[in-house]
């Protein structure tokens, strides 16, 4: 993917993670492209280290999950580590 599709691709992923911890209101664009981006780069590692799968990187659902998921289990550490 080039770089604008990450971008892109980093921002939904961190926007919906967001949603889904509840944390939508604190962050701001960048840091939701930032959480997208290290989530699936994260959820890619844990999929992969878990299953044995190696997930296609491309602009599909199942990298978009792959990415939210990773993204959430970065918010929720964040989290943890923050209290």
């Amino acid at each position: 993917m080039g770089l604008l599709a990450w971008i892109i691709f980093g921002a939904l992923a961190g926007w919906v993670a967001s949603i889904i911890t509840g944390r939508n209101e604190r962050q701001g664009c960048i840091v939701n492209i930032v959480v997208g981006i290290v989530g699936a780069l994260l959820g890619g590692f844990l999929i992969q280290l878990l299953t044995g799968v190696e997930i296609d990187i491309g602009f599909n659902l199942r990298s978009f999950l792959v990415a939210v998921l990773g993204a959430v289990v970065l918010l929720l550490l964040v989290g943890m580590v923050r209290r």
